[in-house]
């Protein structure tokens, strides 16, 4: 990679950036050493660990990586028989404990996604718990031996705060003596040398005896350590040597455990390094509200709603920018601050991100390439130093450039040719371009000279844009137009500010008549540009709905089939059981009849068969009637009527009849021929009282049978799923299908989390192959 682009590219700002969101130095020592790679398939891993770590901030919120230190010069110091500070220890335990809690918490998050790259990370992590447990049970967390290292250093220790006690003791009674009050510049037991001590007034030295271990800066007050306690403060400092001496001996003791599991914590200490870095990354991603872009080796960019990442979020101006497809070279037109340059950095800037596995600032969807090198020549690079002027190192730095540009490369041109006479400078322009073009390579140019405006027109591969301006308010739109060459707006500006008509008018006499042909000719193809956006926009939206309605049709007509065949079979159950109930209550009708006739030697009486021959009329099935075939009522149908469509359970309106009993029906967007036995003539209804009740309707009064979350940033999407639970709920729908494709399973994860804790949800299940598999959900409602 051409190290000079990534300095003119200002990437060290990206690490700069980035080295904030770094929970250790280890993943501080990673940042710095970021670079892009060329390397299509390590990008492609980057991409997949940023993004994986993305997940788990995402869903997690956080991740625990506090307490990890580089203990790395600690353990090669061990293996080679040094023996350790105190303070190493404490890092050393911190850093397995930290190790600990950030396998287990990686260990739950892959329970609930698939995160492959984590898990493997975490799988090599074995933080040894042994050598934890044994420096905390020697070392506490301020660096401290504790007595319980060992049985000789607790007696040693014992011995020490008996000697202290006698000391002060004996020191105590001197200072409290009435005949040493005068003698003393202060009534404390005081240190020197690890000795304890008394302030004595310098006149009274002689009085005490024993040793002068210090003087006050005046001079006035010896600190003088009594013959009295000489011996028990030596027998102190032996006590305090012979305890170094087992301190010594327990941290190296602890040192060559630290050794043995020096290949252990070397790998600990690899990972936790890796997965900070990843997570530096995720996070810094987070806060850019940056998305995963996808990455291809066919020279191909594509992005969407692209942001500069060092301009203010309020203030940037996103933009759509494609390259490598219909056309490889794009040549940016117009007049200076418009932001040319801005688009130049934005595209390389990103380019660069992505390469080094960082997420991008644009809309998910957006698509970069891995480019064997980048190119940049941006900004005045007059050198005093070199003695240069602006275009001699603006054509040191080209000439560099042709020598290694290639297919794989992407060149960044700006102001290509200033610094010149106007007329060969262009013509340099023209022909540097058509030699890098010619090359195979991707070239983003920016110039204000007006003849390469046609430039485009005569080569193929190649296409002009420029950057919106707004003559109404005097400034650039930062807005770029692919497709549009730029134009001079001196003579609107001028109006603008008050210039006179007449002077501007003879200015305009003398331009050359065809670049007057041409600036009309821009000038009209950037409001039919507009209008062509605004038009596709509501083109899109009213494509987006009929593809709405189709499906839903599609979706109903499945589901009525399968009803449909689900009724029959229910009725036809149904019927058979009352006729076998029937039956039964005629048989024994007519068995209580014989045994009234066997038990009366007479005939029965009128009213006795009267009452079976009613029961036996109750026994005829009281559904039997559903089930016979009643002849429809004939109706006259004319067009314009409004009917109802039996089959659909659709309303519409008949347009013109085009068979003996076939007319076409108008439903919604749709128009379908529809036979008149699956018609029924929709009576006009009278018009109700209006009622005090609260209509709650969607952005659409129509409620589809499916949400279409693809192309949807993740937050967007879950305010949209939220509105439609609601909207499907209230139209009372028994399920719903949500379409959130595969991808990278975030968005999937996100819908089913928010599906299991809605209370109206019954159940939710991947569609079937035929309905998309896992890129779709189906939800049962209660």
């Amino acid at each position: 990679m051409n190290n000079k682009a990534i300095e003119t590219l200002e990437f060290h700002k990206i690490r700069n950036q980035l080295m904030g969101y770094a929970s250790s130095s280890l993943g501080k020592e990673m940042v710095e050493q970021l670079t892009p790679s060329t390397d299509y398939q390590e990008v492609i891993k980057r991409q997949e660990e940023t993004d994986e770590a993305a997940t788990v901030i995402r869903v997690k919120g956080h991740v625990p990586l506090g307490g990890i230190f580089n203990i790395l010069p600690a353990i090669k110091r061990a293996e080679i028989g040094g023996m350790l500070h105190v303070d190493e220890f404490v890092q050393i335990a911190s850093t397995i404990r930290a190790s600990r809690q950030l396998k287990n918490f990686l260990e739950d998050v892959t329970d609930e996604e698939d995160l492959p790259i984590l898990k493997q990370y975490y799988e090599n992590m074995n933080p040894p718990a042994d050598l934890e447990r044994r420096i905390n049970a020697a070392i506490n967390e301020n660096g401290e031996v504790i007595d319980s290292a060992s049985e000789k250093l607790r007696s040693l220790r014992t011995q020490i705060r008996s000697f202290e006690g006698r000391v002060r003791e004996k020191l105590e009674g001197i200072i409290r003596s009435s005949s040493a009050q005068k003698m003393l510049s202060d009534a404390i037991i005081t240190i020197r040398n690890d000795r304890f001590v008394i302030p004595v007034k310098q006149e009274y030295r002689t009085h005490f005896g024993g040793m002068v271990h210090d003087q006050s800066a005046s001079g006035q007050t010896l600190f003088i350590e009594p013959q009295s306690v000489i011996q028990l403060n030596n027998e102190l400092h032996q006590a305090r040597m012979k305890e170094q001496i087992e301190i010594e001996r327990i941290l190296m003791e602890l040192s060559k455990e630290a050794a043995v599991y020096g290949e252990e914590l070397k790998i600990l200490v690899s990972q936790i390094r890796e997965l900070d870095f990843m997570f530096a990354k995720a996070k810094y991603g987070a806060d850019m509200k940056a998305t995963k872009p996808m990455m291809n080796n066919r020279g191909v960019v594509r992005l969407f709603k692209a942001r500069h990442p060092f301009i203010p979020k309020n203030e940037v101006v996103a933009n759509d920018i494609e390259l490598g497809t219909d056309f490889t070279t794009i040549v940016i037109t117009g007049p200076n601050t418009g932001g040319k340059t801005v688009t130049l950095k934005t595209v390389g800037l990103l380019t660069l991100m992505a390469q080094a596995g960082l997420q991008i600032p644009a809309q998910d969807g957006s698509e970069v390439a891995v480019f064997g090198s980048i190119f940049a020549d941006i900004g005045d690079e007059q050198s005093i130093e070199q003695s240069l002027s602006t275009f001699s190192s603006h054509m040191v730095n080209i000439v560099e450039i042709l020598k290694e540009v290639d297919t794989e490369s992407l060149v960044l041109f700006d102001e290509l040719g200033a610094g010149t006479d106007p007329q060969e400078g262009a013509a340099l322009a023209m022909a540097i371009l058509d030699e890098v073009h010619n090359r195979g390579a991707r070239v983003i140019a920016t110039t204000h000279y007006p003849e390469l405006k046609a430039y485009s027109y005569n080569r193929e591969g190649v296409t002009n844009a420029s950057v919106e301006f707004d003559v109404e308010t005097l400034s650039p739109t930062y807005r770029l137009l692919i497709g549009v060459p730029g134009r001079s707006n001196a003579f609107e500006i001028s109006k603008r500010l008050g210039l006179s008509e007449r002077i501007i008018e003879r200015a305009k006499a003398q331009i050359h008549a065809e670049t007057n042909k041409v600036d009309k000719m821009i000038a009209s193809l950037e409001e039919k540009t507009r209008l062509a956006e605004t038009e596709e926009e509501a083109a899109r939206e009213h494509l987006k709905l009929a593809e709405k309605l189709h499906h839903d049709l599609q979706q109903a007509m499945a589901e009525f089939s399968e009803k449909k065949d689900e009724l029959y079979e229910k009725a036809r159950r149904e019927a058979k059981t009352i006729i076998k109930q029937a039956e039964h209550e005629a048989d024994e009708i007519i068995k209580q009849l014989r045994q009234m006739q066997l038990q009366k030697s007479v005939e029965i009486k009128e009213h006795e068969l009267i009452d079976a021959k009613k029961r036996l009329e109750e026994a005829i099935p009281a559904s039997k009637q559903k089930f016979v075939t009643t002849k429809k009522p004939v109706h006259s149908f004319h067009p314009g009527d409004e009917v109802k469509v039996i089959s659909f359970d659709q309303k519409g309106y008949i347009i013109e009849k085009v068979g003996d009993h076939e007319w076409l029906v108008q439903v919604g967007i749709l128009k379908m021929k529809v036979d008149e036995s699956d018609m029924e003539r929709v009576a006009s209804q009278p018009k109700a009282e209006p009622r005090p009740i609260t209509t709650i309707k969607g952005k659409e009064y129509h409620v589809g049978l499916e949400l279409d979350l693809r192309g949807e940033r993740y937050e967007d999407a879950l305010v949209k799923v939220e509105k439609y639970i609601d909207d499907a709920l209230l139209a009372g729908y028994p399920r719903v299908s949500i379409i959130h494709g595969k991808g990278t399973g975030a968005l999937r994860t996100g819908v089913h989390n928010y599906l299991k804790k809605h209370r109206q949800v019954k159940s939710f299940h991947f569609g079937s192959a035929n309905e998309g598999g896992t890129g779709v959900t189906i939800v049962e409602f209660k």
